[in-house]
């Protein structure tokens, strides 16, 4: 093997350990739920002030979406300007390689 695929090699492997480490961890939390870090820090602060989460109010209120359909929308269109962003630095790097 020449080092030319070394690096696919090592990266196929990196991938594959992480989607098996992701569907192991995921089958062994049996009835846990997933809560962003907004919640967790919300809720130990509640536990050591002693006031309710529900009286939290965020510094910037955010917007809500009209619809599931908007709010998936969005977020469609948000994957897409930062795989173009990603795609035109990389096409940029390699057309740079190229060139010289």
């Amino acid at each position: 093997m020449s080092f030319r695929y070394t690096l696919e090699f090592l990266t196929v492997i990196a991938i594959v350990a992480f989607c098996a480490l992701f569907l192991y961890t995921s089958s062994t939390m049996s009835g846990a739920e997933f809560s962003g870090s907004d919640n967790v820090g919300s809720e130990f602060i509640a536990k050591l002030t002693g006031t309710p989460v529900e009286t939290f109010q965020p510094l910037i209120p955010q917007w809500q979406p009209p619809s599931g359909e908007i709010e998936s929308c969005l977020f469609a269109f948000q994957a897409a300007i930062g795989g173009i962003l990603v795609g035109g630095v990389f096409g940029y790097w390699i057309g740079q390689k190229n060139k010289a």
